[in-house]
């Protein structure tokens, strides 16, 4: 009910743990803290409607995004076939990991975030107006947005969530090629367990 009460419970926990079952207890980790402060093996607990959940922790959100950051570096000069390769064992492994997720909301906007990136990847690799306009039309765009998108002047992230790469790489061109959603991946992990 109160940090000194908590600060107690602490002193018994630890004289227990290093007394009774010789564990070593680590400091770094260890306090008295409200559980929505703390995080757990990557997880971190919310409360939502009187219910307690469970999501990943900034940091693991942090950390896979970084891993992916890292995966897309070394796909600049492949194709997306291949980077999406390398890309779904990772993200297949942390959708495993984190299948106790009840936040839907992050796992939408970290896939919004990969398409995204991925979208950046391709804008990068069409390198100039003309082989843009080229593959925007080969995607279905008409040839006068294409030619206006590729000459538009603004660098690839920008372009990434314009309306001409979304219509001309949208979410189904992604699950198409078989890239693993993360939402559901572990809706799916959910109903089968």
């Amino acid at each position: 009910g109160s940090e000194g009460a908590g600060q107690r419970a602490m002193v018994n926990i630890r004289a227990f743990l290093a007394g009774h079952l010789k564990l070593r207890i680590n400091e770094q980790k260890s306090a008295v803290a409200r559980p929505w402060k703390r995080k757990f093996l990557g997880y971190a607990i919310t409360i939502y409607r009187q219910e307690t959940r469970v999501r990943p922790a900034p940091e693991s959100l942090r950390r896979l995004m970084d891993r992916v950051r890292e995966l897309l570096r070394k796909g600049r000069g492949r194709s997306l076939s291949h980077t999406i390769e390398m890309l779904n064992p990772v993200l297949r492994g942390w959708a495993n990991y984190f299948r106790l997720t009840a936040n839907m909301r992050t796992l939408d906007e970290l896939d919004w975030w990969l398409r995204r990136k991925l979208r950046c990847l391709l804008w990068r690799q069409w390198k100039t107006p003309k082989t843009r306009e080229r593959r925007l039309i080969l995607l279905g765009l008409r040839p006068e947005r294409a030619w206006k998108s590729s000459v538009n002047g603004r660098g690839p992230w920008w372009n990434s969530a314009s309306k001409h790469m979304n219509q001309a790489v949208p979410t189904l061109y992604f699950a198409k090629m078989g890239l693993v959603s993360l939402r559901s991946t572990v809706q799916g992990l959910q109903r089968i367990s």
